[in-house]
């Protein structure tokens, strides 16, 4: 299978800051996220609206955050957006300016409840994550009532269950949360390094099967990935080495950074190496989506209740850090969109 560029059509681009996220509401309501990560920084979390207009969200005082401030109740550094199927919105803050570490303990998962705008719980990891994690994206089974993060910075599995509180951090030592030493990433070329030295960050991209069954992960810096049945995610009492045992690694695919399923169960990734967009299929065949240019270090990744699959692109392999302080950014930072196949 394989689609025209044509069919990838642009629905945001900003040409000053640099975006990550993506999350379209049942709706139709689009958000973006923006990290504090080296460059302009203006907002943290925004609604966009057509004309590439933005709206802080939820409001102005959230989005204010500078360096001395509390970060509690406010953005420090956002790394994703994500609606979940009760139409919330969940906005990850690894409160990690720069990547450097985790400022303050204000790390936080905030869930909103978009038809009244309002917060309606804050799960905080003080106590639970160093402040040398990097929280990084999130998914949410609201059948369950549990949701998963990926710390990307260590390695692990973050698990919360959302009716207690309890949050944990699970296989935070095992192959699958860690970049594979034997893959070396090539990217526009050249090695993928950062001040002389090879980038090599841990699990990133997370993905919850339609059914709530499975969670798949993967390293951001390899092609690797994985799976576990949730259930052995949930089940506290569970002893940690029959938890490992539970890991299937699935083979080589593709160097993402999110995925996403869709309803049939077709596992989208980012093939940042190659500016395409691939799927996996339920039988593990690999196929080309769509090739162009525009995708530059297509990020994440969310579907709208019409079967639209919105794409940002984040050019994190265009930043100065990644090609020894020259910045090879020529597109705006953009959000795509493109109508996903029926089957």
């Amino acid at each position: 299978m394989s689609t025209s560029s044509q069919e990838l059509e642009q629905v945001f681009s900003d040409d000053t800051y640099q975006l990550t996220g993506v999350a379209i509401a049942k709706d139709g309501r689009l958000f973006s996220c923006y990290p504090l990560w080296p460059g302009p920084h203006r907002y943290s979390v925004v609604e966009i609206f057509p004309n590439n207009q933005v709206k802080p969200y939820p409001d102005e005082p959230w989005n204010s955050w500078q360096e001395g401030d509390d970060g509690t109740n406010k953005w420090v550094c956002v790394q994703a957006v994500y609606v979940d199927a009760e139409n919330n919105l969940w906005v990850v803050d690894p409160a990690c300016p720069n990547m450097e570490q985790v400022y303050d303990a204000s790390f936080k998962l905030v869930k909103f409840n978009l038809a009244t705008d309002s917060i309606e719980a804050v799960y905080r990891f003080e106590g639970v994550l160093s402040n040398k994690s990097y929280i990084n994206d999130v998914r949410v089974d609201t059948r369950r009532q549990v949701a998963y993060l990926t710390n990307s910075n260590e390695g692990g599995i973050v698990v919360i269950d959302l009716s207690t509180g309890t949050i944990r951090e699970v296989l935070r030592n095992h192959p699958s949360v860690k970049h594979d030493p034997s893959f070396t990433l090539i990217v526009d070329g050249k090695e993928f390094k950062k001040q002389g030295q090879p980038v090599h960050l841990q699990s990133d991209g997370i993905a919850l099967t339609p059914d709530g069954e499975w969670l798949y992960y993967k390293p951001l810096t390899d092609n690797k990935l994985y799976r576990i049945p949730t259930d052995y995610l949930r089940n506290e009492a569970l002893p940690d080495d029959q938890r490992a045992a539970a890991v299937e690694d699935l083979g080589r695919f593709a160097v993402t950074d999110g995925m996403i399923f869709d309803t049939n169960g077709n596992l989208y990734l980012g093939d940042y190496q190659n500016y395409k967009l691939v799927r996996i299929t339920p039988a593990y065949k690999l196929d080309d989506v769509v090739a162009d240019e525009r995708l530059i270090w297509p990020d994440s990744y969310s579907i709208s209740t019409d079967n639209y699959l919105y794409i940002s692109c984040s050019q994190i392999n265009k930043q100065p850090d990644y090609n020894e302080g020259e910045n090879k950014r020529t597109n705006p930072y953009a959000i795509y969109r493109m109508k996903l196949p029926d089957t």
